[in-house]
Protein backbone atom coordinates (compact mmCIF):
# COMPACT_ATOMS: atom_id res chain seq x y z
CA UNK A 1 0.00 0.00 0.00
CA UNK A 2 1.51 3.40 -1.14
CA UNK A 3 2.55 5.20 2.02
CA UNK A 4 0.42 8.68 1.40
CA UNK A 5 2.59 11.00 3.79
CA UNK A 6 5.58 9.77 1.56
CA UNK A 7 3.69 10.30 -1.41
CA UNK A 8 2.66 13.89 -0.33
CA UNK A 9 6.09 14.60 1.14
CA UNK A 10 4.55 15.45 4.60
CA UNK A 11 5.19 14.37 8.42
CA UNK A 12 2.59 11.62 9.18
CA UNK A 13 0.60 13.29 11.88
CA UNK A 14 -3.27 12.97 12.94
CA UNK A 15 -3.17 16.47 13.67
CA UNK A 16 -2.08 18.15 10.49
CA UNK A 17 -2.07 21.14 8.43
CA UNK A 18 -4.66 21.13 5.83
CA UNK A 19 -2.75 24.04 4.44
CA UNK A 20 0.30 22.04 4.30
CA UNK A 21 -1.71 19.55 2.36
CA UNK A 22 -3.61 20.97 0.37
CA UNK A 23 -0.13 23.31 -1.03
CA UNK A 24 1.70 19.53 -1.72
CA UNK A 25 -1.10 18.30 -3.63
CA UNK A 26 -1.66 21.21 -5.57
CA UNK A 27 2.09 21.36 -6.36
CA UNK A 28 2.45 17.42 -6.94
CA UNK A 29 -0.91 17.18 -9.11
CA UNK A 30 0.70 19.87 -11.18
CA UNK A 31 3.85 18.53 -11.55
CA UNK A 32 2.60 15.36 -11.80
CA UNK A 33 -0.63 15.19 -14.25
CA UNK A 34 -0.83 13.08 -17.03
CA UNK A 35 -1.17 15.32 -19.60
CA UNK A 36 2.15 16.62 -18.84
CA UNK A 37 3.25 12.79 -20.30
CA UNK A 38 1.47 12.80 -23.46
CA UNK A 39 4.45 12.64 -25.75
CA UNK A 40 6.62 10.66 -23.12
CA UNK A 41 6.79 6.88 -23.62
CA UNK A 42 3.86 4.70 -22.39
CA UNK A 43 5.50 3.27 -19.57
CA UNK A 44 6.04 7.06 -18.39
CA UNK A 45 2.73 8.11 -19.53
CA UNK A 46 1.27 5.18 -17.12
CA UNK A 47 3.61 5.45 -13.94
CA UNK A 48 2.34 9.14 -14.63
CA UNK A 49 -1.41 7.90 -14.62
CA UNK A 50 -1.03 5.81 -11.60
CA UNK A 51 1.04 8.49 -9.46
CA UNK A 52 -1.84 10.85 -10.26
CA UNK A 53 -4.92 8.54 -9.17
CA UNK A 54 -2.73 7.41 -5.75
CA UNK A 55 -2.50 11.37 -5.62
CA UNK A 56 -5.99 11.80 -5.47
CA UNK A 57 -6.75 8.88 -2.87
CA UNK A 58 -4.30 10.33 -0.75
CA UNK A 59 -5.54 13.95 -0.85
CA UNK A 60 -9.09 12.63 -0.48
CA UNK A 61 -8.05 10.38 2.44
CA UNK A 62 -5.61 13.10 4.51
CA UNK A 63 -7.88 15.69 3.99
CA UNK A 64 -10.90 14.48 6.19
CA UNK A 65 -9.47 13.67 10.09
CA UNK A 66 -12.30 10.40 10.23
CA UNK A 67 -10.47 8.88 7.06
CA UNK A 68 -7.05 10.04 8.02
CA UNK A 69 -7.25 8.15 11.43
CA UNK A 70 -8.67 5.28 9.84
CA UNK A 71 -5.53 5.28 7.57
CA UNK A 72 -3.44 5.37 9.89
CA UNK A 73 -4.80 2.88 11.84
CA UNK A 74 -4.76 0.50 9.15
CA UNK A 75 -1.03 1.36 8.38
CA UNK A 76 0.05 0.14 12.13
CA UNK A 77 -2.09 -2.76 11.16
CA UNK A 78 -5.68 -2.44 13.33
CA UNK A 79 -8.30 -4.23 11.43
CA UNK A 80 -10.66 -1.10 10.80
CA UNK A 81 -13.20 -3.41 8.71
CA UNK A 82 -16.72 -3.51 10.12
CA UNK A 83 -16.11 -1.61 13.16
CA UNK A 84 -19.09 -3.38 15.37
CA UNK A 85 -21.68 0.07 14.43
CA UNK A 86 -24.21 -2.50 15.51
CA UNK A 87 -22.71 -2.61 19.08
CA UNK A 88 -24.73 -0.12 21.72
CA UNK A 89 -22.06 1.76 23.96
CA UNK A 90 -23.86 0.54 27.51
CA UNK A 91 -24.22 4.55 28.37
CA UNK A 92 -26.80 4.81 25.68
CA UNK A 93 -28.31 1.36 26.32
CA UNK A 94 -31.30 2.77 27.91
CA UNK A 95 -31.62 6.15 25.12
CA UNK A 96 -31.21 4.03 21.86
CA UNK A 97 -34.54 1.67 23.94
CA UNK A 98 -35.99 4.70 23.85
CA UNK A 99 -35.36 6.06 20.42
CA UNK A 100 -36.69 2.81 18.82
CA UNK A 101 -39.92 2.61 20.51
CA UNK A 102 -40.25 6.64 19.06
CA UNK A 103 -38.62 5.50 15.64
CA UNK A 104 -41.66 2.77 15.74
CA UNK A 105 -44.52 4.67 16.79
CA UNK A 106 -43.45 7.73 14.16
CA UNK A 107 -43.32 5.11 11.50
CA UNK A 108 -46.51 3.58 12.57
CA UNK A 109 -48.32 7.16 11.71
CA UNK A 110 -47.88 8.29 15.55
CA UNK A 111 -46.91 12.31 15.36
CA UNK A 112 -46.42 12.51 18.81
CA UNK A 113 -43.10 10.85 18.66
CA UNK A 114 -41.78 13.53 16.75
CA UNK A 115 -40.56 15.91 19.47
CA UNK A 116 -38.62 13.32 20.98
CA UNK A 117 -37.13 12.32 18.00
CA UNK A 118 -36.19 15.45 17.18
CA UNK A 119 -34.55 16.26 20.69
CA UNK A 120 -32.58 12.65 20.06
CA UNK A 121 -31.18 14.12 16.93
CA UNK A 122 -30.36 17.18 18.83
CA UNK A 123 -28.54 15.01 21.63
CA UNK A 124 -27.11 12.89 19.46
CA UNK A 125 -25.35 15.42 17.44
CA UNK A 126 -24.26 16.72 20.66
CA UNK A 127 -22.71 13.69 21.42
CA UNK A 128 -20.97 13.49 18.13
CA UNK A 129 -19.29 17.29 18.99
CA UNK A 130 -17.89 15.48 22.03
CA UNK A 131 -16.52 12.62 20.12
CA UNK A 132 -14.99 15.07 17.32
CA UNK A 133 -13.39 16.90 20.44
CA UNK A 134 -12.26 13.70 21.93
CA UNK A 135 -10.72 12.78 19.12
CA UNK A 136 -8.89 15.92 18.83
CA UNK A 137 -7.26 15.73 22.09
CA UNK A 138 -6.48 11.99 21.37
CA UNK A 139 -5.18 12.89 17.95
CA UNK A 140 -2.51 15.41 19.56
CA UNK A 141 -1.53 13.15 22.18
CA UNK A 142 -0.99 10.47 19.55
CA UNK A 143 1.11 13.02 17.09
CA UNK A 144 3.33 14.51 20.47
CA UNK A 145 4.02 10.73 21.62
CA UNK A 146 3.07 8.42 19.29
CA UNK A 147 1.87 5.30 21.65
CA UNK A 148 0.01 2.44 20.32
CA UNK A 149 -1.74 2.47 23.64
CA UNK A 150 -3.70 5.64 21.90
CA UNK A 151 -4.46 4.25 18.44
CA UNK A 152 -6.07 1.62 20.30
CA UNK A 153 -8.21 4.55 21.98
CA UNK A 154 -8.56 6.48 19.26
CA UNK A 155 -10.32 3.07 17.51
CA UNK A 156 -12.75 2.82 20.43
CA UNK A 157 -14.15 6.67 20.13
CA UNK A 158 -14.42 5.95 16.15
CA UNK A 159 -16.42 3.19 17.28
CA UNK A 160 -18.48 4.86 19.27
CA UNK A 161 -18.65 7.92 16.75
CA UNK A 162 -19.79 5.66 13.98
CA UNK A 163 -22.74 4.14 16.22
CA UNK A 164 -23.78 7.47 17.22
CA UNK A 165 -24.11 8.84 13.45
CA UNK A 166 -25.43 5.93 12.53
CA UNK A 167 -28.48 6.87 15.08
CA UNK A 168 -28.69 10.46 13.94
CA UNK A 169 -29.01 9.34 10.42
CA UNK A 170 -31.55 6.74 11.41
CA UNK A 171 -33.52 9.60 13.27
CA UNK A 172 -33.05 11.93 10.50
CA UNK A 173 -34.66 9.51 8.15
CA UNK A 174 -37.81 8.78 10.10
CA UNK A 175 -38.60 12.17 10.69
CA UNK A 176 -37.45 13.78 7.69
CA UNK A 177 -40.51 12.66 4.78
CA UNK A 178 -42.95 14.68 6.91
CA UNK A 179 -40.66 17.42 7.05
CA UNK A 180 -40.60 17.77 3.85
CA UNK A 181 -44.26 17.59 3.58
CA UNK A 182 -44.62 20.28 4.99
Amino acid sequence: MTDYYALLGIPRSLNLSLDLLQQRFYALSRELHPDRFMRHPEPERQRALETSSALNDAYRTLKDPIKRANYVLSQEGFDIGEQRSKDVPPELLEEVFELNMAIEEMRGGDESARPQLEQAENNFKKMLGDVDRQLQALFEKYDSAPARETLSEIRGVLNRRKYILNLVNEVQKTIAPATYAN
